[in-house]
């Protein structure tokens, strides 16, 4: 392993690969830092821009933008009391509190120093958890595997919404989606009203641009005219840094955050803005001052960000080890696999370790180049938040349509990108989350698939859902799943 993690910081640290990485990381910052613009979308965005890269370079740059995104969502929200990301939101608490009082520096300093704390600590738990558990995922075989994916897509469409019913519909629009193509046994053309474009299924990046990036671009055409120009004249950016003793006393709620982030994002479909309010509440009950809390504590910063840090490596645990997305970014990421023409799970590590070595020596690198930005960066901060969106949308625009084309050079591809996004503008005002669409597509051929194989490998019979010991379990847990989301909804309704 160590072999193989130094040849990934030396893959890592080639000057065309490095500079991909600062890019990927200080581009990740501003479109975080825009409020609207999500990780997703602008992971999304740039996807089919990496398509003509070497694969660990394109990879690596897209894991740089989801470490920056996920951190720039603080600056908006202690600057503008708006979050860039919903990951940010319980930042927003005591970050704008400190920004009234005159201490903006500080705020934004504490959050770069607990990103980047968080950040490191899945780091770690990636690089040393990863490998064990997919030797563990080399044993599994086509039921395994089924009921692997069965588990992940009940427990990523029941969490990503506050409705069981509206996550259902959006992970059963994604199984119809799915079943587009040809037949994965018998290789028969399925719901294809003769188009050849569809004989291998609609494809992933387009559908990903179009209900990711398009859609929140619908979106936020809305307010395109009545936006307000914002006024950053009252932010003051001072030299008051986070100081040493500040940090000592701070520190342990960082750490604790950051082991509690990123074992949420290991949960398939818990997600960054979950995990910063867990350790937002965590901090406030396990401090001596929780009356500080929401005046500008600067546990109150570190905690949320040290936690949505914790899961960008903590998502990619079960992506990488076992083929299951851990959030909407790491969905991207699987597609981003998929277009290199690799395999995630047990056999990537195998076959393409200095892939998967390169990412972990990159998130590692990523988050150095973070903490150098992050601090360096603050006095030009403000100035991003100025943007206007009437620049930024019809940039996104054409950069989806210019991305989804590039896949195949297909007209075709832009017609997909358009009409997902116009679906997913669509289920956006019906609240219905798109998440579980995308990852629908993604795992719901591979339930079809491993759960056909396991009838064909045992002839017929059901037996293996109840002989194979790690198929019982994924099943349990798959129950447990349903009817904790049962009883939480039939609360809301009482």
């Amino acid at each position: 392993m160590f072999e193989h993690l130094i040849q990934g910081f030396l893959t890592a640290m080639s000057p065309m690969v490095f500079l991909y990485l600062v890019l990927g990381v200080v581009g990740g910052v501003i479109i975080g830092a825009l409020p609207g613009l999500t990780a997703t979308m602008g992971v999304a965005i740039l996807l089919p821009f990496t398509f003509g890269m070497e694969a660990t370079t394109g990879l690596i740059m897209l894991v740089g933008i989801y470490i920056g995104a996920i951190y720039g969502g603080s600056i908006s929200a202690i600057l503008l009391n708006t979050p860039g990301t919903p990951a940010s939101a319980a930042t927003c608490f005591d970050g704008y509190a400190l920004v009234k009082r005159g201490m903006a520096t500080k705020a934004l300093s504490t959050s770069t120093i607990a990103s980047v704390v968080g950040g490191l600590i899945s780091c770690i738990a990636l690089i040393t958890i990863s490998p064990i558990l997919a030797k563990f995922a080399l044993k599994f075989s086509a039921p395994e595997y089924f009921a692997l994916a069965l588990f992940g897509l009940t427990i990523i469409a029941s969490i990503s919404s506050d409705n069981f019913l509206k996550g259902i519909i959006s992970g059963v629009i994604g199984l119809l989606v799915a079943t587009v193509g040809m037949d994965s046994i018998t290789s028969y053309p399925r719901f294809i009203f003769d188009r050849i474009e569809l004989l291998n299924g609609f494809s992933v990046i387009p559908v990903l641009i179009g209900l990711f990036a398009l859609s929140e671009a619908f979106n936020q055409i809305e307010n395109l005219f009545d936006e307000k120009s914002i006024d950053t004249s009252k932010i003051k950016i001072d030299k008051n840094y986070l100081s040493l003793k500040e940090l000592k006393k701070i520190f342990p709620t960082m750490l604790k955050s950051g082991i509690i982030g990123t074992f949420i994002g290991s949960i398939p479909g818990a997600g960054a803005d979950i995990a910063a309010f867990v350790c937002y509440n965590e901090a406030k009950r396990s401090s001596k001052t929780p009356e500080e809390y929401g005046k500008g504590s600067l546990e109150g910063i570190s905690a949320p960000e040290a936690g949505n840090n914790g899961v960008t490596g903590g998502a990619l645990v079960p992506l990488l080890t076992l083929g299951v997305p851990g959030d909407a970014v790491a969905a991207v990421l699987l597609g981003a696999l998929i277009m290199q023409g690799l395999t995630p799970g047990p056999l990537l590590f195998e076959q393409n370790p200095e892939i998967v070595y390169g990412l972990f020596s990159s998130m590692i690198l990523g988050n150095i180049i973070l903490l150098v930005v992050g601090l360096f960066g603050i006095r030009f901060f403000s100035k991003i938040v100025e943007i206007p969106k009437a620049i930024l949308i019809p940039s996104i625009i054409v950069l989806s349509t210019v991305g989804s084309f590039s896949m195949n050079n297909s007209m075709f591809d832009v017609g997909i990108t358009f009409f997902f996004g116009v679906l997913g503008y669509i289920l956006s005002k019906l609240k219905v989350p798109n998440s579980p669409i995308v990852l629908a597509i993604i795992l719901g051929p591979m339930i079809e698939e491993n759960f056909r194989k396991s009838i064909l490998m045992y002839e017929g019979s059901l037996s293996f859902l109840y002989t194979r010991p790690i198929t019982i379990v994924f099943l349990i847990l798959t129950l447990i799943s349903i009817i904790s989301v049962f009883r939480k909804d039939k609360k809301k309704i009482n």
